[in-house]
């Protein structure tokens, strides 16, 4: 049980450590005091004053008025006179204040010392004591949990660390090994870091000759840069873009533009104009690069052979190429992704150098900045690697780059079909798959073919038993793998190749 102590007590042993401090100081005499006798007096038929009778008394006795009232709903003074008496019985010295009570009668008594000081009488109220008991308690409460506090913060903090842990771990490999990418901006966003960019005009008009080739993004015409015939006027290749087609002119422009671009195994870039024809919604969208008039090296390939020697300089030209476009020069060129690749797309100088051109679908991976395009299915249908005909890609860096390199086995193949160092005739030019789909194979027809049935152009077997050949089948066989992860980088077959040429030349 516990108990409160009241106020009234507080304030009574203040008053007495008050009186032993003033114990030695000097009272005053008790001469007369205020009377009352609610017995004997009625009304105001009643002396107001008594005269206190002096005496010999102790010396811890003397002459002390006091008062006595009752407290019900009213104060009713039942006496007051002079009394004889010790002054430690009295609550305040000079001042009539409450000491005694009755609880039953609520009764409350007074005394003091000095003339009339019981004329008026004070009362301490009393704070009633309260007591709580306090019962053991059978359920558990709020304030008492049924668990300690401690036991839970330090099951829960492990866990809390640990997932911590795991998220940092998470985004670190993200950033490192995916290239970590926020949201992904429209197409006309990114067109606009090639709009900011003023592009190059010719000084001379552009005659266009003839027509070279047609794509699926428009016409390349073989052109001449001036308005005469002279042999030094220069020859240039111009790519027309229909106006549905700014999108991709565009995206090659960007690429072309790029710091540090220029390389031998890329075609070189002169310049871009968008011409409006008379009227503005009917522009076309132009793009000059260098002429050569072997073409590419699908057109090459079908009314030349090659040797093994020029096999290997154009396989190697071509594995240049595709490692300067997927490396990344630190602060000046980022990594590209070609998308598109293919023998149409490689052409060839007039020495047999190869250089890759058509940039209409790259992706440039820009440190810390999101890539544009995220569609799945591009390219040409009878290239493209079996995780785009499934739709199965996964938009990091690394993954669109072996892309990339699925379709250079097939292009090393069609090298390959056309080397006239090989046991037995050489056959006719045929664009891989041909002979399993056709000149012109549906997607449904690619996915059998190669996510299915998983075929893949066909190996003769003259060409693994002739030793010097071995190695560029060893090298197709590496770059299309079904196993995107498993195939060689640029840079590998390059290396490859390099060793492979010096080792023939040597």
């Amino acid at each position: 049980m516990k108990t409160e102590r009241s106020d009234s007590k507080r304030y009574e042993n203040n008053e007495r450590d008050a009186y032993k401090a003033r114990s030695d100081t000097k009272l005053p005499q008790t001469r007369r005091c205020a009377f009352f006798n609610a017995t004997l007096c009625s009304g105001n038929d009643c002396k107001q004053e008594e005269e206190c009778k002096a005496g010999d008394y102790s010396s811890d006795k003397m002459t002390l008025c006091y008062a006595l009232w009752q407290n019900d709903t009213q104060l009713t003074i039942k006496l007051k006179g002079c009394w004889v008496g010790p002054i430690s019985d009295c609550f305040h010295q000079t001042r009539c204040v409450e000491k005694r009570k009755d609880p039953a009668a609520k009764l409350f008594y007074c005394c003091c010392a000095g003339d009339m000081c019981n004329e008026q009488q004070f009362h301490v109220p009393e704070i009633p004591v309260t007591t709580t008991n306090i019962t053991p308690s059978t359920q558990p409460t709020a304030t008492s949990p049924p668990y300690s506090v401690s036991i839970i913060v330090f099951t829960l903090l492990p866990l809390l660390l640990l997932t911590l842990l795991l998220i940092v771990a998470y985004w670190f490999y993200r950033y490192r090994k995916m290239a970590h990418f926020n949201e992904v901006p429209t197409r006309e966003e990114c067109l606009s870091i090639c709009e900011y960019q003023k592009p190059f005009v010719p000084i001379k008009p552009i005659q266009l000759i003839e027509v070279k080739a047609k794509g699926r993004f428009g016409a390349v015409w073989k052109a001449r840069i001036g308005d005469s015939n002279k042999e030094e006027d220069q020859l240039v290749a111009v790519k027309i873009f229909p106006r549905q087609d700014k999108n991709s002119w565009a995206t090659e422009v960007e690429v072309y533009q790029l710091t540090k671009m220029r390389h031998e195994n890329i075609l070189t870039y002169l310049g871009a104009e968008e011409r409006e024809n008379m009227l503005p919604y009917n522009a076309e969208y132009w793009l000059i690069t260098e002429y050569h008039e072997n073409g590419s090296l699908s057109d090459y390939l079908k009314s030349h052979l090659v040797t093994y020697l020029q096999l290997l300089k154009i396989s190697e030209g071509i594995a240049r190429g595709l490692t300067f476009l997927h490396e990344e020069i630190c602060a000046n060129k980022p990594a590209i992704a070609h998308r598109d690749f293919k023998s149409k797309n490689v052409l060839l100088r007039e020495d047999l150098t190869p250089c890759i051109g058509d940039f209409g679908l790259a992706l440039i991976f820009y440190p810390g900045r999101s890539f544009c395009d995220t569609l799945g299915q591009v390219g040409t249908r009878r290239y493209m690697a079996p995780e785009v005909l499934e739709g199965a890609i996964n938009f990091s860096r690394d993954s669109l780059l072996r892309i990339d390199m699925y379709a250079l086995g097939l292009v090393l193949w069609e090298l390959l079909s056309r080397c006239s160092n090989q046991d037995g005739p050489v056959g006719n030019y045929m664009l891989p798959f041909e002979e399993e789909v056709g000149p012109h194979p549906s997607l449904e027809d690619m996915q059998e073919v190669v996510c299915q049935q998983k075929k893949r152009p066909e190996i003769k077997k003259s060409w693994k038993e002739t030793i010097h050949l071995r190695l560029i089948v060893d090298t197709i066989e590496e770059c299309w793998d079904q196993d995107a992860e498993a195939r060689l980088t640029a840079s590998c077959v390059e290396e490859r190749i390099s060793c492979h040429r010096s080792y023939t030349f040597s």
